[in-house]
């Protein structure tokens, strides 16, 4: 089984940039392909961006294109969320998941199975 913490959130200003953490530990030690998701009360829980367990490939949503940046750091058990130039929508809790079943990365809430309790980001303008 997977934990996940997230932190980095925070109140930030249009135009802002923040980056967000999320800490992972398993009893294998082992990485796991993870993504970013966020979801604003009332709405369904919106894919951001995800990383391979080796980083070598991602995935972003169209509006994360360009703006938002996710890494890894296997060694830390650690991967980041940068976000650039923040706009007033991107207001929303920040959640981090993992996948640890076999299969590819994916884009849907159903491409992994464990998650983080979230981190509060509100974008003011």
């Amino acid at each position: 089984q997977v934990q996940l913490v997230e932190s980095g959130g925070g109140l930030v200003h249009v135009g802002d940039s923040l980056t967000l953490s999320c800490t992972f530990s398993t009893r294998t030690s082992k990485p796991y392909p993870m993504g970013w998701f966020r979801q604003i009360p009332g709405k369904e829980r919106e894919f951001v961006a995800a990383i391979t367990l080796g980083g070598g490939s991602l995935l972003y949503a169209d509006f994360a294109q360009g703006r938002f940046t996710i890494s890894r750091v296997n060694g830390e058990n650690t991967v980041y969320l940068q976000m650039d130039n923040l706009r007033s929508e991107d207001t929303a809790v920040y959640l981090c998941a993992a996948r640890t079943l076999i299969g590819g990365l994916g884009r849907t809430i159903y491409d992994f199975d464990s998650w983080g309790q979230g981190t509060q980001v509100t974008v003011s303008s």
